[in-house]
């Protein structure tokens, strides 16, 4: 398959889709993760980057994970994590909304992709899990540290040392999903979100994202330094302006 096969792009104004498409079960090898990690940073680069909505193709699967054939030794392996790595940090960096369309299983390296999202759609048949501990296999670093960070750590720890999956209701409740949809309106639903996210002030929109991702990874100094850099960014940004005018309006006429 060429890279136009396996990642399938579609541009419709503020919102980017990208399909893996690798059937049957859109496992995640090597030329999909560079795909995605050079395209979505592509996309970061951009003057105004879209959001992104991201799924994989047919019902049954977002994804499989990693594709296990390709773990046959360090030699290929370890220049696939360190992409994978990349990836990952991309994701986590990415300034405009990252939304994730489930349908079907989402397991190992796409749950993954699940935690780095800022929202996520799912059907009610889906499942979630690490199974990489029955497979004789890790989750990158990275993603462990993750799942901690957004699920906690006795969830985490559930899925990562049992590597049982759990269904789409048991997902929601620990925070790997935002809510469930039907198949069918799973796509609409996260467009629509995506599209929302994206209406937001951007400047603000990435300052918000950016704390939320990074700043547990800073001292007290980097923190103050960030606070300062973000005031100078929407204080002189014409449309939060405006926000602030609207408020203090609202508030101005309730006194």
């Amino acid at each position: 398959m060429t890279e136009s096969e396996i990642l399938i792009i579609e541009r419709d104004g503020d919102v980017v889709s990208l399909t893996m498409n690798r059937p049957p079960a859109n496992a995640v090898n090597f030329e999909l993760i560079a795909a995605l990690e050079r395209h979505i940073g592509t996309l970061a680069a951009e003057e105004s980057p879209p959001g992104i909505v991201l799924t994989g193709l047919g019902d049954r699967f977002f994804s499989a994970g990693g594709d296990i054939k390709e773990i046959v030794g360090i030699e290929i392996a370890a220049p696939r994590i360190k992409t994978f790595h990349a990836l990952l940090c991309t994701m986590e960096r990415y300034p405009a909304p990252i939304v994730c369309a489930v349908r079907g299983y989402a397991v190992g390296g796409a749950l993954e992709f699940l935690l780095f999202a800022d929202y996520v759609v799912a059907n009610p048949e889906s499942r979630i899990g690490f199974p990489e501990i029955n497979h004789g296999l890790l989750p990158a670093t990275k993603g462990i540290r993750q799942a901690v960070q957004k699920l906690g750590l006795r969830a985490a720890r559930a899925l990562l040392y049992r590597g049982e999956l759990v269904d789409a209701q048991k997902a929601l409740e620990i925070g790997a999903i935002d809510e469930i949809a039907s198949t069918a309106d799973v796509s609409r639903r996260a467009l629509e979100v995506c599209q929302l996210l994206r209406g937001k002030d951007q400047k603000l929109f990435a300052a918000i994202k950016r704390s939320l991702n990074l700043t547990d990874q800073m001292d007290d100094e980097s923190l103050e330094a960030m606070t300062v850099q973000d005031l100078g960014c929407y204080l002189t940004e014409g449309r939060s302006a405006d926000a602030r005018e609207r408020f203090l309006s609202k508030s101005e006429k309730k006194a």
